[in-house]
């Protein structure tokens, strides 16, 4: 089974864009809250993650979860696709670990792009070794079954003060996280595109002499 919600395709030097370059380009379209005010840390520094977002939001257990307690997971993990970024909601819950080890085996799998969660990870030396782009609020050993559920997927959800709806597009990187939405997606990636082409032209300026003010005057970016 698989979400209908498709993934993201970069395209040829979208590996230059940035969380700080898609937040400048967020702003620049009148969108100025679209980043994490937490910010997710990656496992491993230098991480980097950017796809359409597949969401699932936790909420604690019910006594009656305990009979099949990861039959909502399992539904949700084998329904990601290529290029989606899975957003885990548990309204900051310190209760458990939420992903781990064997989840992001399966992601990779699918060619999912990686996981944001306001939650804990798990297995994270593991994790690493797999080299699965993963950001967390912190990190707990824990197991989820019989302490927290999947009560919803592929809805809309809240991760620090920002609205994530399926399908939009999501990166974080060491900086951060930045959302977005599908209805401005088109504007944002190219004024983003736009920004990191210039910026090279900003650096290499910056690094030749030039004043700052002098390249702020001719290129309007800082």
């Amino acid at each position: 089974m698989s979400s209908a919600n498709p993934g993201f395709t970069p395209l040829p030097g979208d590996e230059r864009l940035t969380t700080a370059i898609l937040s400048d380009s967020c702003d620049e379209s009148g969108l100025r809250n679209q980043v994490l005010k937490q910010r997710l840390a990656p496992i491993t520094p230098g991480s980097r993650a950017f796809g359409r977002a597949r969401t699932v939001r936790f909420a604690p257990a019910l006594e009656s979860d305990l009979d099949d307690p990861y039959k909502e997971s399992i539904d949700f993990i084998d329904g990601i696709g290529a290029g989606q970024m899975i957003v885990i909601a548990t309204d900051n819950s310190n209760d458990s670990g939420f992903w781990g080890e064997l989840f992001s085996a399966a992601a990779l799998g699918a060619k999912a792009s990686g996981v944001i969660t306001d939650g804990n990870l798990r297995d994270t030396d593991k994790i690493a070794e797999l080299g699965f782009p993963s950001f967390s609020r912190s990190r707990r050993p824990i197991d989820f079954r019989a302490r927290m559920r999947v009560i919803a997927s592929d809805v809309v959800v809240e991760l620090g003060g920002v609205l994530i709806a399926p399908g939009d597009l999501v990166m974080a990187d060491d900086d951060g996280a930045v959302v977005i939405p599908q209805s401005h997606e088109d504007e944002v990636l190219t004024r983003a595109r736009t920004r990191a082409a210039n910026e090279s032209t900003v650096l290499a300026e910056l690094l030749a002499g030039d004043s700052l003010r002098t390249v702020w005057e001719r290129h309007g970016i800082l």
